[in-house]
């Protein structure tokens, strides 16, 4: 209510009694006090929450497939349609912190393979494809694989170059092309036959890796194996631990590297894998 000087110096008219603006001033007041008391005993209105602003989605992962040539063509076209789904099964398992560019090339010949692919990958290869720190690079071969054969290549050398900045020169292979192959082949629920377990049992070293023919596909299929036990036995997440803690730059020794992920010694877990092969 708005002051005024009027009310200060008059209380009583001339009959001595107070006066009616006087009485009314004194209610207003009254009911100033009132609503004053009311103020102060109201709990006070809590400030507001701050609201933190939506996560911003990470920046599109983006692929620029190279065909060396007319030959090279349709491939190209193949593994950009086969790209997003590769790329998501990567990410489901390795987790979305992994480069945003991806280059793959894809060659016509075998001296073009040979080239951008390195050594070892000749005239006469077996080698669907290779990964180095640039890119992907497919042989011409690549070609006249079937869709699904296609899909599972793309998908491990895709895991590969997702993890290489994790992944030490000197990491075990029998880890890293196993998990590779986890990443990309489908869950199938079989289990090897009994006959294949005692060969199965046992980790490939890196001259079965380096095979040819059937031996290779049988050292790889070793890892694999490997790969789905841990997983299946101790979750994905573990397996992605032991990658980690086994491949990563400095890492110890992989009797070590197991021992810590898993809780047990190197012996005690391949028995433990034959049992799980042989069930």
């Amino acid at each position: 209510m708005r002051r005024s000087t009027t009310f200060a110096g008059t209380e009583f008219n001339d009959s001595g009694f107070i006066s009616l603006w006087r009485a009314a001033l004194g209610l207003l007041l009254v009911v100033e006090l009132a609503a004053a008391i009311t103020l102060l005993a109201w709990p006070a209105a809590s400030p507001p929450t701050p609201v933190a602003p939506p996560p911003q989605p990470a920046a599109a992962r983006t692929v620029q497939v190279i065909p060396m040539g007319p030959v090279a063509a349709g491939l190209a076209d193949r593994i950009r349609g086969d790209f997003d789904g590769a790329a998501d099964a990567v990410t489901r398992f390795w987790g979305d912190d992994w480069r945003r560019d991806v280059v793959i090339v894809a060659t016509g010949s075998d001296e073009q393979f040979a080239t951008l692919g390195g050594g070892g990958t000749g005239p006469g290869s077996d080698i669907a494809a290779v990964t180095t720190s640039e890119r992907i690079v497919f042989a011409p071969g690549a070609a006249g694989m079937s869709d699904s054969s296609l899909r599972i290549v793309l998908t491990h050398e895709l895991f590969h170059y997702a993890a290489r900045p994790a992944t030490a020169n000197d990491a075990p292979r029998w880890l890293t092309e196993g998990v590779a192959d986890f990443v990309g082949r489908p869950a199938t629920p079989r289990r090897p036959d009994r006959a294949d377990v005692a060969e199965l049992g046992s980790l490939p070293t890196d001259a079965d890796l380096d095979a040819v023919g059937h031996a290779r596909s049988v050292a790889y299929d070793r890892a694999w194996w490997f790969s789905r036990f841990v997983a299946d036995r101790y979750g994905t997440d573990v397996l992605r631990e032991l990658y980690v803690a086994a491949c990563r730059p400095g890492h110890p020794d992989t009797d070590t590297a197991i021992r810590e992920t898993l809780g047990a010694d190197v012996p005690v877990v391949l028995a433990d894998w034959r049992r799980w092969l042989d069930g």
